[in-house]
């Protein structure tokens, strides 16, 4: 097959980033790189122009690291509360995952952030806090606290204790005249 070199003006998924000079087949970057925009045949015109795609590279990369730089500073001292339905017996119905919270960022914080960048080692299935791991850059991990509480209210059992307990000694002693025969049942009555 025939290969020919390309300059990338856009990041290509698994074929490289902008301003990256790849060799591909003919036909891929005649039918496809170069009429969707993504890459420029190389010639000595373009070969200049290089220059100025690996400065944009550059410059973009690295507003994109100070960004998320400072995203992690600000998502790490701040504490998410996500409510739940639980069950009466407090156990989580279903489970929280990354695109869970990133929901919840863009809900409580407007911060709009890729679920992608939320790396759990396995879903959360427990109440309480949670330490969630940000990798929002190559270079630029972070954390983020998880509160999980349930969003039922628990049901408070209040019971009059004095009133219960005559009730129940009411059962019992009809419960007793039952099992020590019939006659006695009807001489109750």
């Amino acid at each position: 097959m025939a290969k020919t070199e390309v300059i990338l003006v856009h990041n290509v998924v698994g074929l490289g980033a902008e301003s990256d000079q790849v060799k591909v087949s003919a036909g891929f970057a005649r039918n496809f790189l170069v009429p969707q925009g993504l890459a420029i045949s190389l010639t000595q015109a373009n070969k200049r122009r290089l220059e100025s795609l690996r400065q944009r590279r550059a410059e973009r990369e690295a507003h994109e690291l100070n960004s998320m730089s400072e995203l992690g500073r600000s998502l790490s001292k701040v504490t998410i509360t996500l409510p739940v339905k639980t069950g009466d017996d407090g156990k989580m119905f279903g489970s929280i995952t990354a695109g869970t919270i990133a929901d919840a960022l863009k809900t409580q914080l407007e911060v709009s952030l890729d679920k992608r960048k939320i790396h759990l080692e396995k879903a959360i299935q427990a109440l309480g806090e949670h330490e969630v791991e940000l990798r929002l850059h190559p270079e630029v991990r972070s954390s983020i606290k998880l509160n999980v509480i349930s969003s039922n209210p628990k049901p408070e059992v209040v019971a009059e204790p004095a009133a219960d307990a005559a009730k129940a000694e009411k059962r019992s002693s009809r419960n007793s005249l039952n099992r020590k025969g019939g006659a006695a049942t009807e001489a109750s009555k």
